[in-house]
């Protein structure tokens, strides 16, 4: 029976290399083909972490978003463009692994938390074998950021995002005892109005580029209302029961 290669879906967690696994670690020094997902004209952020361990000779395969933010996100056509998109890079490395070669693709955080890598693995599997790798998630390094636990005893922990209709982010805000909400950027203001309407505006705190070079921790009431940097979080702590 002919060999199949494997697609290795490999998160490499927040930003610092030094919070990678051993298993993520070993997979990108010994990689013939890496794969990551960037802006065209950007170096890319995954790629960036791993930054001098790829070796020397190994493939690099850029798969460049079409669209990011120039459609929005609502727009029917947003979905059948990143459809397209997806369907093209899983061509490309269904065609890699069908020619017996292994190929680890970078995925920031964790590869099954809101990351690209998931709607490679819906295209892959069945087709190719697959493998993936679990890491520390962005929104675990900003709690850690801000120096306090995020949940305790009975604390409901709930994920949001910040790309959702005012009244939902309220309603999740007031239901919850500890809050992460992510995909800030442009949404700040909006996020800022909710927690202000679900009162929890006073216990918010703004985490930038955690565990990465400019990371910050600023309360919201002290942030700024402008458009927030992709690699940013808003953290509300659990106050719940202890010892």
């Amino acid at each position: 029976m002919r060999k199949t290669g494997t697609i290795h879906g490999v998160g490499i967690g927040p930003g610092d290399p030094d919070l990678m696994s051993v298993r993520a670690d070993r997979l990108v020094r010994t990689a013939r083909n890496v794969a990551f997902f960037r802006k065209a004209g950007r170096p890319g952020r995954a790629r960036a972490i791993v930054a001098g361990m790829i070796a020397e000779g190994a493939r690099e395969i850029a798969m460049e978003y079409p669209v990011t933010t120039e459609i929005p996100l609502a727009d029917p056509a947003y979905n059948a463009c990143l459809s397209q998109f997806y369907c093209e890079q899983t061509r490309r490395l269904r065609a890699l692994a069908e020619d017996c070669e292994d190929v680890v693709v970078l995925c920031e955080g964790d590869p099954f938390f809101y990351g690209s890598f998931m709607h490679l693995h819906d295209r892959l599997v069945g087709q190719v074998p697959v493998e993936v790798v679990p890491a520390i998630t962005g929104m675990s390094a900003a709690w850690t950021a801000t120096g306090r636990p995020m949940t305790w005893g009975d604390d409901v922990l709930s994920v949001v995002m910040g790309t959702l209709p005012e009244t939902d982010l309220v309603r999740a805000m007031q239901n919850a005892d500890a809050l992460v909400v992510m995909k800030v950027g442009r949404n700040l203001p909006k996020i800022r109005a909710a927690l202000c309407h679900a009162g929890r505006a006073d216990q918010a705190v703004l985490v930038q580029y955690a565990s990465m070079e400019g990371q910050t921790v600023t309360p919201l009431a002290e942030a700024e209302d402008g458009p927030a940097p992709y690699f940013s979080i808003v953290i509300v702590h659990g106050e719940g029961r202890r010892p």
